[in-house]
Parts: structure tokens; sequence; C-alpha cells
């Protein structure tokens, strides 16, 4: 099961979410009334950062993004572009947000995301012995639910640890820091549900 961008229409259709990333962020930015120093202020993110971001100028890895959409009091979905609430809903390959770390983590979001939802539905592919780096905790009322699909996953929920093997899955209150490390020499596919309804 391969999740990296594979052809010239994924790749195109990845610049096109960079350029409009930036823009969301711009515009939930200014929808709270905030300067890109507040919003670094909250997100821990530096304010050139942001900045470079909203001009689509670079990709922000998975976590910076997390601490862009926690501070936005925003879900990383919500940062994606938003497909109409039908009750059918076809997500083709090409059209599936991927986002790839400079260590290698993959993250496609393989959910649609509807307005009237607060589901997150990732596929992520960790190399072998790299790690996610830390989220920020959630808003009280977010849930994860974890499923590894090939190799061994190791997640880091606040102080405690678990070690998930293929198959096997995990639920958990995400009030908490998370981390997620491949273990062992394969890579680790898994997919993880957020749920945000509150």
């Amino acid at each position: 099961m391969n999740s990296t961008p594979n052809n010239e229409s994924d790749l195109e259709n990845n610049r096109e979410d960079t350029e409009g990333l930036g823009l969301r962020i711009r515009y939930r930015r200014k929808k709270r009334v905030w300067t890109l120093d507040q919003l670094a202020d909250a997100s821990g993110v530096s304010r050139a950062g942001i900045s470079r971001i909203e001009r689509g100028e670079t990709v922000p890895s998975t976590t910076t993004l997390s601490r862009i959409a926690e501070a936005l009091g925003v879900t990383f979905a919500e940062l994606m572009p938003v497909h109409s609430d039908e009750e059918v809903v076809l997500l083709k390959t090409s059209e599936q947000p991927v986002f790839v770390d400079e260590n290698g983590f993959v993250r496609r979001c393989i959910a649609p995301v509807l307005p009237s939802r607060g589901l997150d539905w990732v596929h992520n592919t960790l190399p072998p012995s790299e790690t996610t780096g830390t989220f920020y905790p959630h808003v009280s009322g977010v849930e994860e639910y974890v499923y590894v699909l090939e190799g061994m996953l190791e997640v880091c929920l606040g102080k405690s640890k678990r070690e998930l093997r293929a198959g096997e899955s995990l639920y958990y209150r995400a009030q908490v820091s998370r981390q997620f490390t491949a273990v062992g020499q394969s890579s680790c596919q898994y997919l993880m549900i957020i749920n945000s309804q509150r």
C-alpha cells in the first residue's frame, strides 16, 4: 500500500493544496481578527514561518500545521478544501490532500471535509524508526482512534506509551500531547480517525 504522491496529478494537486492551505489559514486568522504575531504566540510557530505558509511558499510539517489548527480552534481537516454536504461523496486518490514531512512522514486525508461533520480520517505512513514529532493536546471532547495496517507503532500519550502491532487498534481522549513512532526496521502504516463532533 503506497500513500505517497505517485503521479503528476497527485503532485500538481499537492501544489494546489499548498497554495489553498495558506489562503485558508489566512482566512481563519483574519476571521479571528488576529495578527500574524497573535497567531504565532498562540501556536508556537514563528511569525515568519506562518507568513511563508500563508503565501504558499512553504509546506508546513504535520506538527506545525496541527499547532496552527489547534491555535485557530479548528481541526487539521478543516484547513483542507471543503466538499458539499451531500449523502454520497466520491473522493478520488488525486483529490486527497497529501502532506509529506522532511523525514518522510506522509499524511493523506482520505475523508471529505463536510460542513456539518467533525470527523477527520487520515492514512499515515512513517519510515522505519521515524517519528511524527509531538502534537499539542486537543481541546476537550476530541477523541482519536488508531488502527495499524502494517509494521509496529509506538504511541506516546503524555507520559504513557503503548505499542501497537498490525491489526491492533487504540482509542483515547486526545487532551494530552501525542507522538507516534515507527518501531523497528520496517515502515508503519496506520489509519487515524479524529472525532471532534463536540
